[in-house]
């Protein structure tokens, strides 16, 4: 049973009203704790999130629950604040241009309630694999941060890149990742490689990587990579954005949220998404069982209740 095969997605300038419409398609009857309508998340990591509360809620609390496919943006949060959707899943503060004005911790006026953190927290930076920092053999023990690198540039070095260090860098030039730049403000020598696709991009590390070769490349937390791999993060200077980018990312600290009036009219629900947390490191294999061994999102949630009972059953509203 795929889950996205019985929801609708649609795309931002569809509006909300869309969002309801698309909503009645999924049969949803009656139960003892109501009905729930929920945004949920256009990319694996988050949606794996509210599923995991939408079946504590179905199976624990007795709820239905309508899913709503959203891409993230201005059209879920004012979904939110009106009411016409009652809570969402693990919110990213950088992506959202409504949060100042509906979140009171952002200075918004309190139309959306930020419930709690989600626990994931959002991290781009550059990574090594494991093996070369660590352990037995390991070619480049002090690589801990960007201060170290020059000191093993040579280890990259490639035909390609000539005398400098081969740095696998944001796939896409439009992420605006300014890897060069970087490379130049933090007198570092490596010449970053773009590979022009997110696929091109893991392929590359996960070769090297099932080669045991030394690669220094872009990535970001939460992601299946960091299941399938085991990666350190090489520390780059705290984010600026008056120095970007001779700086690292900003990181994303992500937050559940919600809908006033449904807090008030369910505290048990709240509770329960209060007390919900999954860190990068719960998520990422969860990503990897749906994006890469095409599981689906459904059934990777029922497994992963039925081998962590004490972990969410502790998050049950008393």
């Amino acid at each position: 049973m795929n889950l996205y095969k019985k929801l609708t997605t649609f795309a931002a300038a569809g509006g909300v009203s869309a969002a309801m419409l698309a909503g009645t398609l999924i049969p949803v009857q009656a139960s003892a704790g109501g009905v729930l309508k929920s945004a949920v998340n256009d990319w694996t990591g988050g949606a794996v999130m509210c599923e995991i509360v939408h079946q504590i809620l179905e199976n624990e609390m007795d709820y239905k629950i309508k899913r709503i496919v959203m891409p993230s943006g201005p059209g879920r949060d004012e979904a939110i604040r009106s009411g016409d959707l009652d809570y969402g899943c693990e919110l990213w503060p950088s992506y959202s241009n409504t949060i100042q004005k509906y979140v009171t911790e952002y200075g918004g006026d309190g139309s959306m309630l930020k419930f709690s953190d989600a626990g994931v927290i959002g991290v781009s930076s550059y990574y090594v694999p494991r093996y070369m920092v660590e352990g037995e053999g390991a070619q480049a023990p002090d690589l801990k941060s960007w201060e170290n690198m020059n000191q093993y540039a040579e280890l990259f070095k490639t035909l390609e890149t000539g005398d400098k260090g081969r740095l696998l860098g944001c796939p896409v030039a439009a992420w605006l990742c300014e890897d060069a730049k970087r490379m130049e403000l933090l007198d570092l020598n490596y010449e970053p490689v773009e590979l022009g696709s997110e696929a091109a991009h893991w392929a590359e590390m996960q070769a090297a990587y099932k080669r045991k070769e030394p690669f220094i490349a872009y990535a970001w937390e939460p992601h299946w990579i960091h299941a399938a791999l085991d990666l350190v993060k090489v520390e780059l200077p705290p984010h600026s954005d008056d120095k970007w980018p001779a700086t690292g990312w900003a990181e994303d600290v992500t937050f559940n949220y919600g809908n006033p009036d449904f807090a008030e009219e369910h505290p048990k629900v709240v509770e329960l998404i209060k007390n919900f947390r999954l860190t990068n490191d719960m998520q990422a294999p969860l990503i990897l069982a749906v994006d890469v061994d095409g599981k689906e999102m459904d059934e990777v949630v029922e497994e992963w209740l039925a081998s962590n009972e004490a972990t969410w059953k502790a998050w049950l509203p008393e």
